[in-house]
């Protein structure tokens, strides 16, 4: 990563990682501090000379393995009197707007009146699109850790256990396999709630020939993988495996379709052709798939709202689905790494149609 040509037109950035629920990404993706800290509250200032992550006592010693310079704060005055330090006869900094509260924002401005603060959130994400060698080991291996738990999840299901009783059991497996965590609340939905691509888990106890929606994912230093696998709880009926039948080749054509170069809207519309030359038109009802890698959703990528240009070293989801309200749906979702010439598919767990 270089931000030098950002800082031409700058004298400085300013990441600001206030916590939970507003994390900013790009502190860790600049720091690689991957393996400790919440670093709450914290700073992180890059210029010409120098980087500087400004933090509490709480963090001093997370903060000190990224050979960065550290300043150390105990009380907000202290770290109020190291950023006036900092930005002392500053004009221009770059800051990411989407990861500045309000309250926050208005906070720096007064503050820093004689500052000019410019939005650089959208060219930050544009850095972390294309991945490098070591992101990519690290979605790699949260990749695998989601693979083994979509096959070792089918012998935790059992007749009039509930989706959240499940959600549970795969939670434990990522962790037991090496997951730091799961890389989102897990979708776990039976029968008809299958058709509700966005469903919250509850209480739904599942019954002899359900759909069995499972989309979840392993996070892995702070790395993430997003994998989704339907199943049938028995036997499956002929508009069940149909659906399925077509989901999967819907899927199949995604991937084939992605190489370098390649407009992800152009991807997306060949997987949206195919399901609506089906019995099924219409009933496709989201994008075909989204950036990987610090966020789950780490960027727009195969959609029609986008204009992205797929590039190699990206990795991006293929998760075509068909949902019948009041019936059931089918998601097959996989996390692919985009190479000069074609895909590499990620996330391994079997997508022949099982019945449990």
């Amino acid at each position: 990563m270089d931000l030098s040509d950002l800082l031409k037109d700058m004298d400085g950035i300013l990441i600001y990682n206030q916590g939970e629920p507003v994390i900013d990404l790009n502190f860790f993706y600049i720091t690689k501090l991957l393996d400790s800290g919440i670093f709450e509250g914290s700073y992180l200032f890059i210029d010409k000379e120098k980087s500087v992550i400004i933090t509490s006592e709480l963090e001093e010693t997370s903060a000190k393995k990224s050979n960065l310079d550290v300043r150390i704060f105990k009380k907000n005055t202290e770290k109020d009197e190291i950023l006036k330090q900092i930005l002392e006869n500053k004009k221009k900094i770059g800051i990411s707007y989407s990861t500045f509260t309000i309250k926050e924002f208005n906070n720096l401005k007064s503050k820093f009146p004689e500052i000019e603060f410019l939005d650089i959130d959208s060219k930050l994400s544009s850095f972390r699109q294309v991945k490098d060698d070591f992101e990519i080991s690290l979605i790699k291996e949260a990749a695998r850790i989601a693979s083994i738990a979509a096959e070792e999840i089918i012998n935790y299901m059992k007749e009039g256990m509930t989706e959240n009783e499940l959600a549970a059991y795969l939670t434990y497996i990522l962790m037991k396999n090496g997951a730091q965590e799961n890389a989102f609340t897990p979708i776990v939905a039976f029968g008809e709630n299958s058709a509700e691509p966005h469903y919250f888990s509850g209480s739904r106890k599942l019954k002899k020939g359900d759909f069995v929606l499972l989309d979840f994912g392993a996070r892995y230093r702070k790395y993430n993988s997003d994998i989704t696998r339907t199943y049938i709880f028995g036997s499956g009926n002929d508009k069940q495996k149909r659906i399925y039948e077509v989901v999967k080749e819907a899927q199949e054509i995604g991937i084939r379709a992605i190489k370098d170069g390649k407009p992800g809207k152009d991807v997306d519309t060949e997987v949206r052709n195919f399901i609506d030359s089906t019995e099924f038109k219409g009933l496709f009802i989201h994008s075909t798939g989204h950036g990987v890698g610090l966020a789950v959703h780490d960027h727009p990528a195969l959609s029609q709202s986008s204009d992205l240009i797929l590039r190699e070293g990206m990795v991006v989801t293929v998760e075509p689905g068909v949902y019948l309200k009041g019936f059931g749906g089918v998601r097959i979702e996989d996390d692919v790494l985009v190479k000069r010439e074609g895909a590499e598919v990620l996330t391994t767990a079997p997508k022949d149609l099982i019945e449990v």
